[in-house]
């Protein structure tokens, strides 16, 4: 029995047991086999920085591809360049030492991918997803602080084809060969490659702007344009095409080829012609003339095309191979011809980069100064610009030839040729020739000392007339200075030069407003919203404002032109005039003057008669005698209330429409507004100094009347007032007395009218003016009476005449 329970209870599995051991073999191995940058190097763990430094240099000589032909060369010299990549780092290094980590994003203790999934423990390795991924890829692989500091400054010279991948990326894989074929055709050609891992440069995906993988990105002058089509060869080849500028390379035949080769003279640059049997410029050729953009012009002669048969027999071109021509000054004789059957990008960046300066160059930008007379920085690197300042005047076209055919003669590595014409370059100039003006060419001879424009020159005497006495002159002044550099006496501080070929502000603003709008668009077709959010947000709030400020402006206007009722006569302040505002008169003058209009036979409908409903305009009468001194007074009294929109300042010459004022108080409605001028002759008044307030929409006006200041302290509008109404409830009872009794009443008045005129004139031109300020505050609070009138009087006298009943 107990035999036969213990048969029920069997031992270990065998198959379980094996299992086991397979895996934890494979685990051994796999630690056993782990890399190690040290074991790489052959260095331990405590070496020092010389020592990595030393082996890595010893083994990247042994393993190099070009010298070492074993098929694993490759593999072996991209392992010690990520041993060396890891150890010279120490941040890294400490990494790798304390966790085994190789990249130092990867969060600390994560080195081996395990993970816990629903309380299942895996291993990624088991489903082919290595973390480390093979070394032929590494090299690609792109940090955000290397992207910043070499990738972004280098895609001003080459184009950058990016990929964006992660781990567990099933699409990845499947891009996979596409990709590796694409880099295989793209980079001989120069397009620079670049990998960006999701998990591990998620600052660097972000900056780029690239959220999901897979995604494929070119970068152009720091420009990030994505791919959208399907992931082909043929197509990622376009993509990169169609980011490069369209006009880098110039379509040559015979009718054109002149102009192009001719055009060094305003382009300052050198030209290459590229001859080859394709009707489309290869791809290779538009790279390097993408690097070269800013030296040299390139153009491109299709060889089957019939319309350039005279420019194949003029170089002698006779084979479908492809064949380029660099020419310089001479437009006749190419300086250097590289031919071959296949050219590739380095060999053409060779041949371009050699060749990238004219004979003489004319000096057009800091830029390019800064690369042909460099800084000294030792002794036996010592560099001389030989400078002719001359002009683009046809006068100087024979010694700027004279001194072309004199530096080529006498090229030397020590030597450089340059020269600038005078009124594009005035600063430096002036620096090197002080208070000179250049009659003639000079010639001055320099050496820059610092980067801040010190420079140690010599001007050769005699100026430059190209004649063969100015060469020796020049040629024993180069001997001297080469042996004996202080023979430099003179030193300056040259000003940074001006670029003259800097695009105008508005066509350089037009491109990149060009480019922005092509982005957007791009990103509004590929619904890229979680970057174009903020800038459609930035649109619709900037739309919302301008159409909300139409739309209240269209509302206000239409308020102010609704006709208003005629307030009744002499009704105290309204809410709606602005004359009646007190804040209004403390508003600040906008101008430093006041601007006053005379009403005349033109100006006198738009500022009177129809002026606009609330606005006022403040009139001061004058003569020809009065003029210059009332105007600068009233000037001074009304200048601090200038600054109201709804005042307006004028002044009518008694002298022309003589007849106006006295009509104008005769059509008053309002009998208690009569003053005792109508009893006399209206051409004996003296209205000279007077000021109206006149509303031409409402029809009515305030007077002001000078009053004499020198023994009466009161108030001028309310003793103007007080007498205006006196006089005019004296003339009302005056009516209804008898005829006796009225013409001693009106011979009374008549004497009185005459001695207040009598003392109205002698009132002095400047203090007829004194109380009109305190007027004025009264009027814009609205407190002075208001005389109506049916309609204003025209100023011709003809139409102001009334008629006796």
């Amino acid at each position: 029995m107990t035999a036969g329970r213990n048969s029920r209870h069997p031992g270990p599995c065998p198959l379980a047991l094996a299992i086991f051991l397979l895996v934890f073999t494979q685990g051994l191995v796999e630690t056993t086999s782990r890399y190690d940058p040290y074991k790489v190097l052959g260095v331990g763990r405590s070496a020092s920085q010389a020592e990595v430094k030393k082996a890595y240099k010893n083994l990247a000589k042994e393993w190099h591809p070009d010298k070492n032909k074993d098929p694993i060369a490759e593999d072996m010299f991209i392992k010690v360049s990520k041993s060396y990549e890891i150890l010279s780092n120490e941040e890294r290094r400490a990494n790798f030492d304390r966790y085994g980590q190789i990249d130092e994003n990867e969060p600390y203790g994560q080195s081996r991918r395990q993970h816990f999934q629903n309380g299942f423990y895996f291993d990624e390795s088991f489903f082919q997803f290595s973390r480390f991924r093979d070394f032929a890829d590494s090299k690609y692989f792109l940090h955000h602080a290397q992207f910043n500091s070499d990738v972004l400054p280098d895609s001003h010279k080459r184009p950058y084809l990016i990929k964006v991948t992660s781990d567990w990326c099933f699409a990845c894989i499947h891009i996979e060969p596409v990709w590796k074929e694409t880099v295989q055709e793209l980079e001989p050609l120069g397009v620079g490659i670049g990998i960006v891992d999701l998990g591990f440069e998620p600052r660097l995906a972000n900056q780029l702007g690239a959220h999901h993988a897979p995604s494929i990105i070119g970068l152009v002058n720091g420009r990030v344009s994505f791919f959208h089509q399907a992931v082909v060869r043929e197509h990622l080849r376009q993509f990169i095409e169609d980011l490069l500028p369209k006009n880098l390379v110039e379509k040559i035949t015979d009718d054109n080829y002149q102009h192009f080769l001719d055009s060094w003279h305003v382009g300052n640059k050198p030209n290459v012609l590229l001859f080859d049997k394709d009707f489309n410029v290869p791809i290779v050729y538009k790279l390097t003339a993408f690097a070269f953009r800013d030296y040299v012009h390139f153009g491109y002669v299709d060889q089957g095309d019939t319309h350039n048969i005279q420019l194949l027999r003029q170089f002698n071109i006779n084979s479908y191979i492809p064949i380029m021509l660099l020419f310089k000054e001479d437009t006749k004789n190419p300086v250097d011809i590289i031919q071959a059957e296949g050219l590739n990008w380095k060999i053409m960046d060779v041949f371009v980069s050699n060749n990238k300066f004219l004979q003489v160059p004319r000096l057009v930008n800091q830029q390019l100064f800064d690369e042909l007379c460099p800084i000294k920085q030792f002794h036996r690197r010592r560099k001389y610009c030989v400078l002719l300042i001359t002009d683009d005047d046809k006068a100087f076209l024979a010694q700027n030839k004279a001194f072309l055919d004199f530096a080529m003669l006498n090229r030397k590595e020590v030597l450089r040729f340059v020269y600038v014409y005078q009124h594009r370059q005035q600063p430096l100039c002036q620096a090197l020739l002080p208070n000179q003006a250049v009659v003639s060419p000079q010639v001055v001879i320099l050496e820059r000392r610092s980067p801040a424009g010190k420079v140690l020159y010599r001007s050769v005497i005699g100026g430059w007339n190209g004649s063969e006495e100015d060469k020796s002159r020049l040629l024993e002044h180069l001997e001297l200075v080469q042996k004996d550099p202080t023979y430099l006496t003179s030193d300056a501080t040259l000003p940074e030069l001006n670029n003259e070929m800097a695009p105008f502000f508005l066509i350089e603003w037009l491109n990149a407003a060009c480019d922005h709008f092509h982005q957007i668009y791009n990103e509004l077709l590929y619904s890229n919203w979680q970057k174009m959010m903020p800038i459609l947000s930035l649109m619709f709030s900037a739309l919302f404002i301008f159409f909300g400020t139409v739309i209240i402006q269209a509302f206000s206007e239409a308020g102010e032109n609704k006709p208003q009722k005629s307030a009744p006569k002499e009704q105290p302040q309204t809410n709606d005039d602005p004359s009646s505002r007190s804040t209004t008169s403390s508003r600040p003058p906008k101008k430093d003057f006041v601007e006053v209009t005379e009403l005349t036979n033109v100006t006198y409908t738009s500022n009177l008669v129809k002026l606009r409903p609330g606005h006022i305009n403040v009139v001061l009468v004058l003569t020809n005698a009065s003029k210059n001194a009332l105007l600068c007074k009233f000037a001074k009294e009304v200048f601090s209330f200038s600054g109201t929109q709804t005042i307006h300042f004028s002044f009518l010459n008694a002298d022309k429409h003589l007849h106006w004022m006295p009509s104008l108080l005769r059509s008053c409605s309002d009998t208690s507004c009569r003053g005792s001028h109508f009893d006399e002759d209206e051409d004996s008044s003296d209205y000279s100094g007077h000021v109206l307030a006149l509303n031409g929409y409402k029809k009515y006006f305030c007077h002001f009347r000078p009053v004499f200041t020198g023994d009466d302290l009161s108030d001028a509008s309310s003793v103007s007032e007080s007498s205006f109404s006196s006089e005019s409830r004296r003339k009302s009872r005056s009516r209804s007395r008898s005829s006796s009794g009225s013409r001693s009443r009106s011979r009374d008045d008549g004497a009185r009218s005459k001695r207040g005129s009598t003392r109205a004139t002698s009132i002095e031109v400047h203090h007829k003016l004194d109380r009109l300020g305190l007027w004025m505050e009264r009027l814009m609070e609205g407190t002075l009476p208001r005389w109506q009138v049916p309609s204003w009087p025209s100023l011709n006298a003809a139409e102001n005449i009334p008629t006796e009943s």
